[in-house]
């Protein structure tokens, strides 16, 4: 069972479910090496903890099924590595790196640890640009950061993961960049209905799919995103290639924490969460960033627990985003693609000396008038649209119209929806919604600019 390279061998004191205790009568391991245990090195622990100078405590990344008191354990000299190269792209692999999408095993190639420190200040990219994604409702009201994060808020079945591929279409087809979608806490039948998906819309051959899914320990779930940004660290710095990073949930990322915390005994912060929530957030959040090379762009899921954007692990998050992108249901019903609503989603970025006057100006106006729309809802369905002044009438109209403006047929849903899908430049995007709020197509029928490119595309029809 000895592996090749390996330092030194132990034997197990305590199994207490994920928690391993090993005593090393010569050679203690370092932090967050690898230990194998087990029938064949089957059962992988990860050293946390140094209780005393011989001995180690692990969390196992495996199921510790098998494992005794007195069971060998071997030092494998080294902490856990994942493959990076382009034999990874198109592929769906674990935390330990190994293919489980039924295809061919990855050949041996170059091995990388997933703890790595982020990538110094002086290497660092200090100007501030927009990540461009070719979706108007995203470049225009909420413009995401290179080598920022984004927080994507929304529940089931309001086009979340669609929109999450066409950003991979778009990243491959305008940056020419790499995408990554790293599942954390992911249910098996949602891994697996994403993967079909990216597939049947061509998306996946610049992708690469990194699952710990909700049966895997908590070790695994905790470590798989460390995993992932250590591939995407590969395509930043040796590729020199833009990578979209798409995390799914990060909240999940923070339960395995707290798991893991738990196991270990350690005391409880405020609502149960672990003592160290603010510095494992950090550590993972500040990998993603851009350099003069190339930038990780992260786009991730946020779940807020009973919707309380007080509790720790939505405070923490927040404080490391650059903006947020909220989907609404409400607008999912009405069949406004994608169901970004407006006046819920914000950034940093969207701010003049950023942007230009021209744009911060525009997106402003559009929220005015959305915003004075939804406060004149309830008189409209009350009393109907006669009884509003004239002033209102127009800006009902306007803000009808910008709803539908910044609808957009995307690429990976063609054969589903009947339209072609459509990149729009931010420029054509923000003419189209000045003309708009200059009631240049006033006597346009609302339907004639639903699910348009640019503005340009209302004479063809």
């Amino acid at each position: 069972m000895r592996e090749r390279g390996s330092t030194g061998t132990g034997m197990v004191v305590s199994v207490r479910s994920s928690v391993v205790d090993v005593r090393f009568p010569e050679h203690l391991p370092p932090l967050y090496n690898i230990l194998r245990a087990g029938d064949r090195g089957a059962v992988a622990i990860e050293v946390v903890n140094h209780i005393d100078s011989r001995t180690t405590r692990g969390i196992a990344l495996t199921s510790t099924e098998g494992l005794a008191l007195r069971s060998e354990v071997v030092d494998t000299g080294h902490s856990l590595r994942v493959p990076v190269g382009k034999m990874v792209l198109g592929r769906v692999l674990n935390v330990f790196g190994e293919t489980i999408d039924r295809g061919e095993a990855l050949q041996d190639g170059e091995k990388r640890p997933i703890h790595r420190e982020p990538v110094s200040l002086r290497r660092r990219s200090t100007g501030s640009e927009i990540f461009t994604t070719g979706i108007k409702a995203i470049d225009v009201l909420s413009p995401l950061e290179r080598g920022g994060k984004a927080g994507l808020f929304g529940g089931a079945g309001v086009g979340k993961t669609v929109l999450i591929m066409e950003m991979i279409h778009n990243m491959v087809g305008q940056h020419e960049g790499v995408s990554l979608f790293c599942g954390i806490g992911e249910r098996c039948r949602e891994g697996e209905e994403l993967y079909r998906e990216m597939k049947a819309a061509g998306v996946l051959d610049n992708t690469v799919m990194v699952f710990g899914q909700m049966n895997e320990p908590p070790g695994a779930r905790f470590r798989v995103g460390h995993a992932a940004l250590t591939i995407a660290e590969f395509f930043r710095d040796d590729m020199r290639q833009d990578v979209l990073l798409l995390i799914d949930n990060i909240f999940r990322f923070i339960q395995a924490g707290q798991e893991v915390s738990g196991l270990m005994g350690r005391l409880p912060s405020r609502l149960g969460y672990q003592p160290t929530l603010g510095t494992e957030l950090a550590e993972f959040e500040e990998r993603i960033s851009n350099t003069t090379s190339g930038a990780i762009t992260s786009v991730q899921a946020v779940y807020v627990p009973a919707d309380d954007f007080t509790d720790p692990a939505a405070v923490h998050t927040f404080g490391h985003l650059s903006a947020s992108i909220v989907l609404s249901r409400k607008k999912a019903s009405e069949g406004l693609y994608p169901a970004i609503d407006p006046l819920q989603s914000s950034s940093s970025m969207l701010v003049p000396h950023l942007v230009g006057g021209r744009h911060y100006s525009i997106a402003q106006e559009i929220r005015r008038t959305l915003a004075t729309y939804e406060e004149l809802k309830d008189i409209i369905s009350m009393l109907g649209m006669e009884e509003l002044s004239r002033e209102d009438r127009r800006s009902v109209h306007r803000a009808r119209r910008l709803e539908r403006f910044l609808t957009q047929p995307f690429f990976v849903t063609e054969a589903f929806t009947g339209y072609d899908g459509k990149t729009v430049a931010v420029e054509d995007a923000l003419d189209g919604c000045e003309k708009i709020l200059n009631d240049e197509f006033s006597d346009v029928p609302e339907r004639k600019l639903y699910m348009l490119g640019g503005i340009g595309e209302v004479k063809k029809r």
